[in-house]
């Protein structure tokens, strides 16, 4: 199975000039914990994460009018979109990662996460039951 398989391909990433404050503003809204970070030609230059932004409250909120750029992990582990949904397990495991950035010819088209390979692999095994008729007591 190929990670363009699983992948989600409606993604936020963040610019790099985008402040502490609106980066945890956007993972609190959309209830993710990190979001790539692109140029303006949607290749992938960092990742920021909420452990990202407690580094910065550590030092105090003041800092929170950081930006991206000075935050962001600038090695940023990347799938390319054919490559094996197994590969995506292997880094995320190994890395401690809960989602990896998907590009095709450098640009981000997609992102993976830990739910998205978890739902590929696991079959229903709950069924719901609803009375539809009037149950005599």
């Amino acid at each position: 199975m190929k990670v363009s398989q699983i992948m989600e391909t409606r993604v936020v990433a963040a610019k790099a000039n985008a402040t502490c404050t609106s980066l945890a503003q956007k993972m609190l809204s959309g209830f993710i914990s990190g979001l790539p970070v692109t140029d303006d030609q949607g290749h992938v230059i960092g990742v920021v994460t909420e452990f990202d932004i407690l580094k910065v409250l550590r030092n105090g909120a003041n800092g929170m009018s950081k930006v991206a750029r000075d935050i962001m992990s600038d090695k940023p582990i990347c799938l390319e979109a054919n490559q094996s949904v197994e590969e995506a397990i292997e880094l995320m495991t190994r890395h401690h990662i809960m989602r990896i950035p998907v590009v095709s010819d450098g640009r981000l088209v997609g992102i993976v996460s830990r739910t998205d390979v978890l739902r590929a692999y696991v079959k229903e095994e709950f069924q719901i039951f609803e009375a539809t008729e009037d149950i005599e007591s």
